[in-house]
């Protein structure tokens, strides 16, 4: 059912592990040390549109929640994919330094929430020179969970196209006929 180039790229990256990058991945897939990232954002979308700051963070927030469940709640129970970590044929070999997470793995809830975080805040904001980095930091936690162990490349593949879609589709449906008469 997965294309062969799936598992034999999550080999390549999973085995390319050092015990320096295993520190940097687990750092970038905690979510928890992202708060003050996203305390930073929060204050730039008040600065781009104070006035309507209440609509930007229900859009944000139901973005997050709508890459959350499709990922989660939906695809990982609907397509049962077994995170490699979970794979017999790879015990010998595979990285795991941060555990081997869930049963299921497709598709990335870390690349669904952090790519439709990006997006967001790049339509609320149109800032390119918060926006790039904040895609590439999308694309660092994606890394990472491969790196780790617990995911496929197609499965963040999928995660942020997850993402991007529901935060584009949120702006135009909610987001915009919120802040229609702002």
């Amino acid at each position: 059912m997965f294309p062969a180039w799936d598992e034999t790229l999550f080999r390549i990256i999973n085995e390319s592990h050092t015990d320096a990058l295993d520190s940097c991945m687990i750092f970038l897939s905690n979510k928890f040390v992202w708060i003050p990232l996203y305390a930073f954002m929060i204050w730039k979308i008040y600065q781009a549109n104070h006035l309507a700051i209440k609509a930007a963070l229900v859009y944000v927030g139901l973005s997050v929640l709508w890459a959350d469940q499709i990922s989660s709640s939906i695809l990982k129970p609907l397509v049962k994919r077994l995170r490699p970590s979970h794979v017999e044929d790879f015990q010998s070999w595979i990285h795991t330094p941060n555990g081997a997470g869930g049963l299921y793995g497709f598709c990335s809830s870390h690349a669904a929430n952090s790519f439709a975080i990006a997006l967001c805040f790049y339509l609320l904001t149109k800032n390119k020179t918060i926006s790039i980095p904040l895609f590439i930091w999308a694309s660092l936690i994606s890394y990472s969970r491969i790196y780790l162990g617990v995911h496929y490349p197609l499965d963040v593949i999928t995660g942020a196209f997850v993402g991007v879609s529901g935060a584009f589709l949120l702006k135009k449906l909610l987001y915009d006929r919120l802040t229609k008469n702002s």
